[in-house]
């Protein structure tokens, strides 16, 4: 095979072109053509940098479409699936229904939902474009209608940003500008001047350079700190995924070198292995099993199958000729061309042989390029602005410092995939009526459907002004509002990530400053992150410790529950005054020094030292606790009767555990609340092992039937609102038996089932 045709900035092509083109180009010579060490490996030679018209002559050299066409099926295919899955289409009546008083956080606010009904075209004109990508139908309609639908939808609603929702809009743009309709596509039925023609190199280099991106500049981001000491995603090695190594290597090696190490061995390498031909497989290999345990790690939507689908862009642009030559011939009529000779195409610029000597000498002819046509230039110039682009935007957060938290920017355009995980201990929204000066409280979370504002300036400033809003209907007038938010990111002390003392409906904030209200990260703090470990393990199983960190000036208010008893706090570093509401009582601590707290009372945690404080709470969940002693008790009774070693009669309230073995899978009835929270917790123990035991094709069952009923409510709802829009709505009665037919679920037991799942999620003895 011949040496590969590259990118500028990092990718191939092939010698599919150089075959298909050989007769325009090749020197008809019988001594073969010594390519240098840098063709060999890279595919163009230095001279093809050397000039702008070099530049232009190689981003445009002729590539077989083949591996463009397939891809393009490929992502047209995912993004349908995607349309009805993480885009929402199932449930987007839930989300954008008329009327609801929901604040919503689109990146610009002017953007707003069009009425249901019209979103639901919206989506319609989406699908239907992702679709005419993956048939090459109407290729460059079929684009612009699911860009252009897909970025307002994206721009809609930045709570449901991530890097992947992202790069689905980036690849659909540049499928916009290429040729990706020239190899089995309806457009090349419809057309045959486009039908097996080539495609200029830029179409690959500007894909494989994305794809390069993504890997490479995750890899970048995951050489954080908190990433290689093993905190960003320490959780996953509990997985099941990862028993074959906790095989040989204990859990915490697990998650620092097969998590964290393994993850960031592959983000930075993937790319270049996946670019030479002697490492593709194994890059195939590694990235393959890579995407595959995201898959079931992550509800990530199409990532996964996305990623899996760009790394045949990486090999010869001929592969799909070879591999579907091998099918038997029946099958040929419906199955990609696999004939090796695309047809010229004016996109591309194609080499001209001209002689430089005599006819006597031996001076070999020369290959020049034809005349380049402004499309060469565009798509030389658009290749090098995009890349340059897409290499400088992950790190341009010193222009949008607004939007900077304690992580740069947005999150969703950064590729720093998966380097912080957060945990929220307190959530806290005052208000006070600008009138009457009436303190109250507001539900976190109320009047929204996203919980991603508590992490981020840009939509607190909205939720706050959407707040201030809708609070006048409840007879608040002119209300302040003040968010007390306490965060822990990648293992470190709980604290506030905002100034509680801002009213934030009033407080500046804009794009291109930083925010003044956002409370600095306690970086300084993180060593104290070993010592967490230390300090847990010495903890038994029933008792609990949360880690504070807070500033000079401020306090925390708390409650401890009724249901925890033995509540302590121990400072660890700084001094603090603890007041006991009801007691009226201060107690001065200093680091080392403890207090108990009494349960079911208030008490506030004053820091008054010069630098920020630290301390813990420990305490014992006494009612759980108590409930997992009988809990016990009740199972070593259950098998003393089961073996028939239990000799006394059974009180009547104990009676439902004779009837629970021989009613297996059935409600019982129990009077005794106790025996009742039992049996169902046994129950939901031996659906989780059958669930998890269950063969390949069961779970596949399982898998097909959820998403039949989720793509079948979003096909009729979507039937539903066309309706609407051709015709007007119909009588109320008629309407609800329309949605309720829509809502139709799988089989009553198997719901039955899964209510039951639903109800006992958050014992913490599961």
């Amino acid at each position: 095979m011949e040496a590969r045709d590259a990118v500028a900035g990092a990718l191939v092509s092939s010698d599919g072109e150089e075959q298909t083109a050989k007769r325009d180009a090749a020197p008809k010579k019988d001594k073969p053509q010594t390519k240098s060490k840098m063709e060999q490996i890279f595919g163009f030679k230095k001279e093809d940098l050397a000039s702008w018209h070099s530049l232009v002559t190689l981003l445009n050299r002729p590539t077989d479409p083949a591996s463009l066409g397939i891809f393009r099926c490929l992502f047209g295919l995912l993004m349908a699936i995607d349309v009805t899955q993480e885009r929402g289409l199932s449930h987007l009546d839930y989300k954008y229904l008329d009327g609801a008083p929901v604040c919503r956080f689109p990146l610009f606010n002017f953007l707003k939902p069009l009425p249901l009904d019209w979103m639901y075209f919206v989506y319609v004109v989406m699908f239907l474009g992702a679709l005419g990508i993956m048939l090459g139908c109407f290729y460059r309609l079929s684009c612009l209608m699911f860009i252009s639908t897909y970025w307002y939808v994206f721009f809609l609603d930045k709570t449901a940003w991530n890097n992947h929702s992202y790069l689905y809009g980036l690849i659909g743009f540049q499928l916009t500008l290429m040729d990706g309709n020239r190899y089995w596509s309806i457009d090349g039925l419809r057309r045959p001047s486009i039908r097996n023609t080539h495609v200029p190199l830029w179409n690959y280099t500007v894909l494989r350079t994305q794809i390069f991106i993504v890997y490479f500049i995750a890899g970048i981001k995951k050489l954080d700190a908190d990433w290689v000491e093993g905190y960003s995603m320490s959780y996953l090695a509990h997985h099941w995924l990862f028993d074959p190594f906790k095989l040989i290597l204990p859990v915490e090696l697990v998650s620092l070198l097969v998590v964290h190490g393994g993850g960031l061995i592959l983000d930075l390498t993937a790319g270049y292995l996946l670019f030479f031909d002697a490492t593709r497989p194994y890059a195939f290999f590694f990235v393959s099993y890579f995407h595959c345990m995201n898959s079931q790690l992550f509800s990530i939507g199409m990532f996964s199958y996305t990623m899996l689908a760009t790394s045949p862009i990486f090999c010869y642009p001929d592969w799909p000729r070879r591999f579907f030559s091998r099918f038997p011939a029946f099958l040929r009529v419906v199955l990609p061309l696999t004939s090796p000779d695309p047809q010229p195409s004016p996109s591309c610029v194609y080499n001209e042989i001209q002689s430089t000597g005599a006819k006597h000498q031996e001076t070999p002819p020369v290959a020049r390029a034809s005349k380049l046509r402004l499309k060469h230039k565009l798509g030389a110039i658009f290749t090098i602005i995009y890349v340059l682009e897409q290499f400088f935007l992950p790190y341009s957060h010193f222009i949008t410092q607004g939007y900077n938290n304690w992580t740069n920017g947005l999150y969703g355009y950064s590729w720093d995939m998966m380097v912080h995980s957060r945990s929220h201990q307190h959530v806290k929204i005052t208000y006070k009526d600008g009138k009457t000066g009436e303190i109250g409280y507001l539900n976190p979370g109320v009047f929204t459907q996203s919980r991603r504002w508590k992490d981020h300036g840009d939509m607190l400033k909205q939720y706050a002004t959407c707040l201030s809003q809708f609070l006048p209907r409840y007879n608040i007038t002119d209300p302040e509002i003040y968010f007390d938010i306490w965060v822990s990111i990648n293992e470190r002390f709980q604290q506030r990530i905002f100034d509680p003392r801002v009213d934030i409906v009033r407080a500046d904030w804009s794009p291109f400053q930083p925010n003044p209200w956002l409370m600095p990260l306690l970086v300084d703090l993180s060593p104290w992150r070993a010592k967490f470990q230390e300090i847990e393990g010495s903890l038994d199983n029933q008792t609990e410790i949360v880690f504070i960190a807070d500033f000079p000036g401020l306090h925390l208010e708390n409650f401890v529950s009724e249901d925890l008893g033995n509540t302590s706090i121990h400072v660890l570093q700084g001094n603090v005054n603890i007041e006991i509401v009801e007691e009226r009582k201060n107690h001065t601590l200093q680091p080392g020094e403890q207090i108990k707290v009494p349960a079911g009372a208030y008490h506030k945690v004053y820091t008054v030292s010069e630098g920020p404080s630290c301390y813990m709470y420990i305490y014992v969940n006494t009612t759980e606790a108590a409930l997992q002693e009988n809990f016990t008790k009740l199972f070593e009774l259950q098998e003393r009767i089961r073996n028939g070693t239990e000799t006394e009669p059974l009180p009547p309230e104990l009676q439902p555990l004779l009837a629970a073995d021989d009613q297996e899978g059935a409600e019982v009835n129990a009077t005794d609340p106790i025996v009742r929270l039992f049996l169902k917790r046994q129950r939901r123990m031996k659906e989780v092992k059958k669930r998890r035991e269950a063969g390949v094709l069961e779970r596949l069952e399982r898998f097909a039937v959820k998403k039949y009923y989720t793509i079948r409510r979003g096909f009729l709802m979507t039937a539903i609102a066309m309706r609407n829009l051709a015709v007007g709505l119909p009588p109320v009665e008629q309407l609800t038996r329309e949605v309720a037919f829509a809502n139709m679920k799988e089989p009553q037991a198997e719901a039955n089932q899964d209510e039951r799942l639903k109800d006992e999620v958050g014992h913490g003895e599961l």
